[in-house]
């Protein structure tokens, strides 16, 4: 169960939207679970749609400026989140990405780096994620990473010492794989408690990103962030739509 603290003022104007993908690439159409998909022919013409609205593709450090230290938003401002670090955004998002001049954050499950994401328990072949070869070089390239946890669990329904191993071992095992600090968490599923939220602060990180549905604006606070999901049926005026709208409620 989500905390509401998010939710309790509306947003600054102009709004902030942090969008949450998943798989980004070529698929069949999927019969279930169309949240974790996106084609990379719509992906583009979201990107053609960022660049012609004029949108700045901001950081989540840029972001948390604007958001909790004051720094100036811009007038259309979005930044562009990735669960799970699949090989398809090495292969498909990435490419395209660069080819706007766009960067992105991506939350990476430690323990699963090169390996095929084993919490997806339902799905006939599980995809493999990226290797860390292969995040070392993005992050040469300008793609930035965050922790996804250690397995991605359900954070909330963990003992206590079982989610404080989730959430600081996976910040230590990615800093020494990017050898450098590793500062935004994403909650697995968007799962989380008052406790998973105190101990993703108390382990250092500068961000916590939720499922909850709205403008980043809504955030009273660094670690109950707010985000708009991105799925396989969203047309270009359904994203255009999710973009502006400044709507919050729990996801």
């Amino acid at each position: 169960m989500s905390p509401t603290a998010a939710l309790q003022r509306p947003p600054a104007s102009p709004p902030l939207s942090i969008l949450m993908y998943h798989q980004i690439g070529r698929f069949p159409r999927p019969k279930a679970h169309r949240a974790l998909y996106c084609d990379i022919g719509r992906f583009r013409s979201q990107l053609r749609y960022l660049k012609w609205a004029g949108f700045t593709v901001m950081s989540l450090e840029d972001a948390w400026r604007c958001l909790f230290q004051g720094a100036p938003l811009p007038a259309r401002g979005v930044v562009l989140t990735v669960d799970d670090g699949y090989e398809n955004f090495a292969q498909h998002a990435w490419p395209a990405l660069q080819e706007f001049g766009f960067t992105a954050t991506v939350f990476l499950v430690s323990s699963l780096i090169g390996k095929p994401s084993a919490w997806l328990k339902d799905f006939d072949q599980q995809p493999p994620l990226m290797d860390a070869a292969t995040i070392r070089r993005l992050r040469r390239e300008g793609a930035h990473f965050g922790s996804h946890a250690v397995s991605h669990p359900r954070l909330s329904q963990l003992a206590p010492e079982q989610m404080r191993a989730e959430i600081f071992d996976s910040k230590a095992a990615l800093e020494d794989l990017l050898g450098e600090d590793v500062p935004d968490f994403c909650y697995p599923y968007g799962d989380y408690n008052e406790r998973a939220r105190d101990l993703v602060q108390e382990a250092g990180y500068r961000t916590g990103l939720t499922c909850i549905r709205g403008a980043a604006n809504w955030a009273t606070n660094p670690f109950e962030i707010p985000r708009k999901a991105i799925s396989y049926g969203d047309n270009l005026i359904g994203y255009a739509w999710k973009l502006h709208a400044k709507h919050a409620r729990k996801g």
